[in-house]
């Protein structure tokens, strides 16, 4: 289902500080604005400030100044539980190491971060944990754990976890940096997919020229400034 074309994503001049007393600058003045449905990459080297910018556009830390605006809302107001509401409403993660628990098997997996939720759903999680996977290609692998599944089986769980909310917006750190060429580019063809049938936003990190290529555009960093923005 494609939704509208209002949601949009903008950071204004987001400068990122890290230490006390003599601090690092991780990121510094950085703008730029992403469409409703685009499929934008960041690329840069290692510490260019890629993933910082990420952790902020996904409110997982905050800017030391600056601002990130997500359909609408600027992110800096939002507290507690106002913050993790919104959070878990508008943004799905998905990381370069999956972040699955070891202990609980795909399915499990999926459901986890809204089982806290579940009474206020109005869907059944487990159906829909179990459709999310399914589309992924692993039915026949709701009940195995993450270390009965191959690098790209977990990368295709997580990426069903980062869609059980239901997402506008998902964020992608390095999804296919543990993954060899083959299956990283089945990853980035399954976000494309996402992207395109049902209007995801999709924002993906990476270092390879090559991941980077499949997007609608790309940001690019170094020393963490924006350098210059391609199509």
């Amino acid at each position: 289902m494609m939704m509208d074309d209002h949601f949009t994503v903008q950071t204004e001049s987001l400068t990122k500080d890290y230490g006390d007393g003599t601090s690092v600058r991780a990121l510094e003045d950085v703008s730029f604005s992403i469409a409703q449905a685009e499929f934008i990459a960041i690329e840069g080297p290692s510490g260019s400030g890629k993933s910082t910018l990420l952790n902020l556009i996904g409110t997982l830390d905050n800017p030391t100044s600056g601002r990130v605006v997500i359909d609408g809302v600027d992110t800096g107001t939002l507290k507690g539980d106002a913050l993790a509401d919104f959070r878990r409403e508008k943004i799905g993660f998905v990381f370069q190491l999956f972040n699955l628990a070891p202990t609980l098997n795909a399915l499990e997996n999926v459901m986890l971060p809204l089982l806290p939720y579940q009474r206020k759903l109005g869907f059944k999680l487990e159906a829909r944990a179990r459709e999310l996977l399914t589309r992924m290609g692993l039915e026949e692998r709701l009940h195995h754990l993450p270390g009965q599944l191959s690098g790209g089986e977990q990368q295709r769980v997580a990426i069903a976890r980062a869609l059980v909310n239901s997402p506008r917006l998902i964020l992608a750190d390095e999804p296919t940096g543990n993954l060899d060429t083959k299956i990283g580019e089945e990853i980035v063809r399954l976000l494309r997919q996402l992207n395109q049938e049902q209007g995801l936003t999709v924002v993906l990190v990476t270092h390879d020229a090559a991941v980077a290529s499949q997007a609608d555009r790309t940001v690019y960093m170094k020393d963490g400034r924006l350098l210059e923005q391609g199509t």
